[in-house]
């Protein structure tokens, strides 16, 4: 599949007359944007870091890093992301203070907390 578009990428470049497919690939594909606020990575089924303070306001970002699907769902449901492929992302934004507790609700095994405080 790679050679097939590194063949594709090469015709259009000729195509197109860009002297360095590297300038082609550097227009094509943008780099993916980092998360604003924290990061939560998912790999070898747990959660890190197990537990995030935070600020109202702030929104957290889950990563799947893991070879493997898994979910981000609040003990009191407040929040529940899609099933997350590897290197798929879920955010939350937290609006009031408290603790919430989360798990994957494939993998239960798998904890974390986010502790929110006021401003």
């Amino acid at each position: 599949m790679n050679k097939i578009l590194l063949a594709g990428a090469f015709a259009l470049a000729l195509a197109l007359g860009v002297a360095d497919i590297r300038d082609l690939a550097a227009t094509a594909a943008p780099a993916a944007q980092a998360p604003a606020g924290p990061t939560v990575k998912i790999d070898n089924f747990v959660f890190g870091p197990e537990a995030l303070t935070v600020s109202v306001g702030t929104t957290v970002t889950w990563i799947n890093q893991d070879d493997i699907p898994h979910t981000v769902v609040a003990n009191d449901k407040t929040f529940k992301s899609k099933v997350l492929d590897s290197d798929e992302r879920f955010s939350f934004t937290f609006t009031k203070p408290g603790e919430y507790g989360y798990f994957c609700s494939l993998h239960p095994h798998m904890t974390g907390k986010v502790i929110v405080k006021a401003g």
